[in-house]
């Protein structure tokens, strides 16, 4: 307790605090229905951030920018604590500017490592390694919205591979709101966002064209 109350230790105490506040706030959105993580990726954070080049490093898998935040806080955390036991195991605390500094510098290896991990569990944004507009015609699942033609919400979709894709999209212009877990069919795409419509019943009916089998 002395370690998380000591001043020297303050910077590594509030990132905790935050950890655990973004935690907490982020299961409760999930619980509404709402994603806070969607919301930051959906805002453009990554595209116009100045730190966009540092995000690119580290975003190696493709994980979520709330994530790749959490795992920051969360390591900055540990590596300070640590650095301050070892240090005032050894003699005494040291300044907190000068136990951050090394621990942030340390922390980004590890998120970028463990991004390489957390990328095979959190499903993947668009991706170079298929044509998005193959996805145009195809199947999907609402995984984040309702879909409306305001901000855009998430889809689930399979790819010719069998490789499953988390696509940004918005329902189509006319359409009403269309809710989580529906199956919707792809009919457009404008720049990275795809148009939906929910699936007509001939092709729900169809076993040739189902593409929500589980993987």
């Amino acid at each position: 307790m002395d370690l998380l109350l000591a001043p020297e230790c303050f910077p590594f105490a509030i990132a905790a605090a935050l950890l655990a506040a973004l935690t907490v706030i982020e299961v409760l959105c999930l619980l509404l229905g709402f994603s806070l993580g969607e919301a930051i990726d959906k805002s453009g954070f990554d595209d116009h951030s100045a730190l966009s080049g540092l995000l690119s490093w580290i975003n190696v898998g493709g994980v979520p920018i709330l994530v790749l935040l959490m795992l920051l806080l969360g390591f900055f955390a540990i590596i300070g604590f640590v650095l301050q036991s070892v240090a005032f195991a050894l003699w005494a605390y040291l300044p907190a500017a000068a136990a951050a500094l090394p621990a942030f510098v340390l922390s980004l290896p590890a998120v970028r490592g463990s991004g390489r991990l957390v990328a095979h569990i959190v499903p993947r944004d668009e991706t170079y390694a298929v044509d998005l507009f193959e996805f145009v015609g195809a199947r999907a699942e609402v995984t984040v919205g309702p879909l409306d033609q305001g901000l855009p919400g998430r889809v689930r979709a399979k790819d010719r591979h069998g490789n499953w894709h988390s696509l940004r999209a918005k329902a189509a212009r006319g359409e009403a709101p269309i809710a989580i877990g529906t199956e919707i069919l792809i009919v457009d795409r404008i720049s990275n966002v795809f148009v939906a419509i929910p699936a007509p019943s001939d092709i729900l009916s169809s076993p040739q064209s189902s593409s929500m089998e589980t993987p």
